[in-house]
């Protein structure tokens, strides 16, 4: 159809196709090709030691997910009963600060109790004094009221 439109460009070299003056050796082409071939090898003998070590990675990793499953389920298990631990050391937790709070009352009602105990017994000093006073001052006036 349009096929027409696009021309192939032409292009006319002044020099032969080449970037040196002379064209290569027929040495020259064998050791390239020697080179390629060595190094296709390399390439080969790489892959092939890359896909053994894929295949014994592959193995490795087979025997570490027969053993990890055993352990996940122990480890499962194992935070179960740490999960079930938490929450008794939680209601013990609960129950040691009702006890706490049970003797902070008792503590401070006992304060109460010695400070009222404290007055009385400042008080019953007092007392005791008054009386010491009163029995010396009876004394003294017995004295000066018997007959000398």
């Amino acid at each position: 159809m349009n096929a027409g439109i696009f021309h192939e460009p032409s292009f006319d070299f002044t020099h032969p196709w080449s970037h040196t003056r002379h064209a290569m050796t027929p040495v020259a082409v064998g050791i390239i090709v020697l080179c390629v071939a060595v190094v296709s090898g390399v390439l080969v003998w790489t892959l092939l030691a890359l896909k053994k070590t894929a295949l014994r990675a592959e193995s490795v990793l087979h025997m570490v997910e027969r053993e990890i499953r055993p352990t996940l389920s122990q480890l499962e298990s194992l935070l179960a009963d740490l999960r079930d631990l938490s929450q008794g050391a939680n209601d013990e937790l609960r129950r040691i600060r009702v006890v706490v709070r049970r003797a902070e009352d008792v503590s401070i009602k006992v304060s109460k109790v010695v400070v009222a105990l404290g007055g009385l017994t400042r008080f019953g000093q007092y007392v005791s004094l008054a009386a010491g006073v009163k029995k010396g001052v009876d004394a003294f006036v017995r004295r000066l009221k018997a007959p000398r």
